[in-house]
């Protein structure tokens, strides 16, 4: 089996689990999540692998990350993932990506991210739940930062945080590569 057809087969299991576990209908987590009954029963069915866009709106709408709705099993309070268990999530054909390093569950979801935006290349992200907070360390080239329609320069070295519950996006804007790491904080479904 590929890594893609276990991706696909993972978030069918979990994204049934989850929906269940939270009492939602079909109709009621496409509503919630602003994404097609269709679209949702193709994912359970494991007959669709989804954009990254869709997987994001669907964790948010069940209040888990994207590491709980890719793989559930959790294992003792110290959970090691290997580079090569990592999850790639996104990619271009010029050699940007984004890789999920690893998240949690406690208080909330919590994910660190590795990104890589080669030149030209930019990401841009729907506004996720209330009190979600993104904290990023840009570790290489010059990483354009925007959020809610605000531009902002971010040089290797430099940090930032914000609400991210506005549109945002990343951008290269420069020559070289720009890379960060970044942690996503998500408030836990009331």
């Amino acid at each position: 089996m590929s890594d893609l057809d276990q991706l696909t087969q993972s978030l069918a299991r979990n994204l049934k689990r989850w929906r269940k576990e939270r009492s939602l209908t079909l109709d009621a987590l496409a509503a919630r999540a602003g994404v097609s009954r269709g679209m949702i029963i193709q994912i359970e069915q494991a007959r669709t692998n989804p954009s990254v866009g869709t997987t994001v709106k669907l964790a948010d709408a069940l209040g888990v990350s994207i590491t709980t709705l890719l793989d559930y099993e959790q294992g003792p309070q110290v959970r090691l993932v290997p580079p090569d268990q990592a999850v790639r999530m996104w990619s271009t054909s010029t050699g940007s990506h984004t890789t999920l390093l690893v998240g949690s569950e406690a208080r909330g979801p919590l994910e660190l991210w590795s990104w890589t935006l080669m030149p030209g290349d930019g990401s841009a992200s729907d506004p996720h739940p209330e009190g979600t907070v993104e904290l990023l360390h840009v570790t290489a080239g010059v990483l354009t930062l925007v959020v809610d329609g605000e531009e902002h320069t971010l040089p290797a070295g430099t940090s930032a945080v914000f609400e991210a519950s506005t549109t945002h996006a990343y951008r290269n804007d420069g020559a070289e590569p720009a890379e960060m790491t970044m942690a996503v904080s998500i408030p836990p479904v009331r």
